[in-house]
């Protein structure tokens, strides 16, 4: 793994941070306290003896000098959990706000790029010994499936379950060259065909782009490199009832409640809804079944849809039912067509051109899309950390 090379996906999350545009993910997890389960320190280090075990999170990116402008994974010589695992105290009566607060504050730092991209913080002072970690990772380490799968390598059970499990040594990788002439041909046929999908793509997000956006004045607006977090809760089984009930998926609910609450922030803003928009960017797995989505896992696999929410119906089943009609075409013509497919363009330049004109392309992204929304599933077994339940 120390001479992995940065996946092209990978390398354009890398190259597009600035820092006005931190690229990490994020998760904000809140523990309830169990007997016997030890202060602050104990699951301090608890968190920070688990984060040191996975391999994945001992690793930096460096330069490499073929090919030219790519990278790659290499051990950190010189890691030290201590630089990103960190313990905060906080003092204040609602705890949850405090922590919520606090994660917006944390969220808005860049991640220091000479040492592996990523940190957990733990947050203490919750009444009756309640804490919450907030993870931090770089979207070039991980995408949704494999932050999901880093995050929960601390918990108890998954943990449990790694160091009950013998270890074994990987075979080592076979020669990629064969002279048998129909590999050669299937390879060809195969790079000639994600070429024509490149091309295709590109066209289709030429002809998706706005020269002159308009939609929420707040999502228009230039950035101003603050950044605030706010959460709200959900019941699963609500969603899946009106799943049931309306047909669909249950991201399309998810999608329509995103559209609902645009439109009523819009509202107490006093902002003038648009007829059409805002834009969003839904991301979609291209990991095919058997894919490792683990810690040591492929780079960054996914695709994207692009998806007018209609935040200007006033009816929340028809704003349901105009998501579900968007977003049964998209799926229908798959994710690897479309304008939302950026990261089949990504996958077909070289290095240089991503250590060259991904902040370029980074500022135009703004013609395709306003806001990303996505949704990534957990596990549904119970979970705990140093048996303090999620």
């Amino acid at each position: 793994m120390s001479s992995e090379r940065l996946a092209p996906l990978d390398l354009a999350f890398w190259h597009l941070e600035s820092d006005g545009h931190p690229m990490h993910l994020g998760a904000l997890a809140f523990f309830a306290p169990a007997e016997g389960a030890g202060g602050g320190e104990r699951v301090l280090e608890l968190l920070a003896a688990r984060a040191a075990a996975i391999p994945r999170l001992r690793l930096r990116v460096r330069d490499v000098l073929l090919p030219v402008g790519g990278a790659a994974w290499a051990a950190d010589q010189d890691f030290d959990i201590r630089r990103h695992v960190r313990r905060l105290s906080l003092s204040a009566d609602d705890f949850a706000a405090a922590a919520t607060a606090i994660a917006g504050e944390l969220m808005e730092r860049p991640l220091e790029r000479g040492h592996p991209p990523w940190e957990m913080h733990l947050l203490t002072g919750g009444p009756d010994d309640d804490f919450a970690v907030l993870v931090k990772l770089h979207h070039a380490l991980a995408d949704g499936m494999r932050a999901v799968a880093i995050g929960a390598g601390v918990l108890d059970e998954i943990a449990g379950a790694r160091s009950a499990r013998p270890r074994r040594s990987r075979p080592a990788p076979q020669g990629a060259w064969s002279a048998d002439p129909r590999r050669l041909l299937g390879f060809a046929r195969d790079r000639i065909d994600d070429l024509g999908r490149a091309v295709g793509v590109g066209a289709s997000v030429v002809r998706a782009s706005r020269l002159d956006p308009r939609g929420l004045p707040a999502l228009t607006a230039a950035p101003s490199g603050t950044r605030r977090l706010g959460t709200a809760v959900l019941d699963l089984e609500d969603v899946r009832r009106v799943r049931k009930a309306a047909g669909g998926t249950a991201n399309d609910v998810l999608l329509a409640i995103v559209a609902g609450g645009l439109r009523r922030w819009a509202a107490e803003r006093g902002e003038r809804l648009p007829r059409t928009g805002p834009r969003a960017l839904v991301p979609v797995s291209r990991r095919r079944p058997g894919t490792p989505s683990g810690p040591s896992g492929p780079g960054n696999t996914f695709s994207a849809y692009l998806l007018e929410l209609p935040v200007a119906e006033p009816d929340a089943r028809a704003r349901l039912d105009a998501v579900r009609a968007v977003m049964d075409r998209n799926r229908a013509a798959g994710p690897l067509r479309g304008a939302g497919a950026l990261a089949v363009l990504a996958d077909q330049l070289p290095p240089l051109a991503h250590r060259l004109g991904t902040p370029l392309a980074g500022g135009a992204a703004r013609m395709l899309f306003d806001l990303l929304v996505t949704s990534v599933p957990l596990p549904r077994s119970a979970l705990s950390l140093g048996g303090c339940p999620l």
